[in-house]
């Protein structure tokens, strides 16, 4: 992995985000947990490069990204495209994620995320914010959610940005 400056990044955030996926890591080497995202963002705010992702309160992830202060992003080529499937279809509650889709967990910026992955940001949480009934006001969006089972927004500022 090399590390570049994000203002080198040429990359279009509705395609990687929306269109491929990435997988959401959280937490530290000795205990973390990863999933397949396919919402968020990437941006500037509080004069920073930031990143959106969100959680559902019923994802196993959500309890490490509770209790963690780095997260990762990790995208992969279209070739890797199984191993977003596969950590996108089982928890990691009871099913061990790295033997199941063949990734190698790498340790960076004091977070975890995949060798095989030809992009990476590090991020450290500055905020948490959940989307309930409160907090969304178009009507239409809440109706997305008829269980309450609301997600939680965590914004992070970009520690590192890696290509492979």
């Amino acid at each position: 992995m090399q590390k570049v400056g994000f203002d080198q990044l040429e990359l279009n955030p509705f395609t990687v985000i929306g269109n491929e996926n990435f997988l959401l890591t959280a937490g530290s080497a000795s205990d973390w947990n990863t999933m397949t995202a396919g919402w968020g963002a990437l941006g500037y705010l509080w004069n920073e490069p930031s990143a959106f992702v969100f959680v559902r309160k019923e994802r196993y992830t959500l309890q490490v990204m509770e209790r963690s202060s780095i997260f990762t992003l990790s995208f992969f080529p279209p070739e890797k495209k199984s191993v977003l499937d596969f950590c996108g279809s089982v928890s990691g509650r009871d099913t061990d994620k790295v033997s199941g889709a063949g990734i190698t967990p790498l340790e960076i910026d004091g977070g975890v995320a995949f060798d095989e992955a030809n992009l990476i940001m590090t991020c450290q949480k500055v905020s948490e914010i959940v989307l309930d009934d409160k907090t969304l006001i178009d009507d239409g969006i809440k109706s997305l959610y008829p269980q309450e089972d609301w997600h939680r927004m965590f914004i992070g500022r970009i520690l590192g940005v890696y290509i492979n």
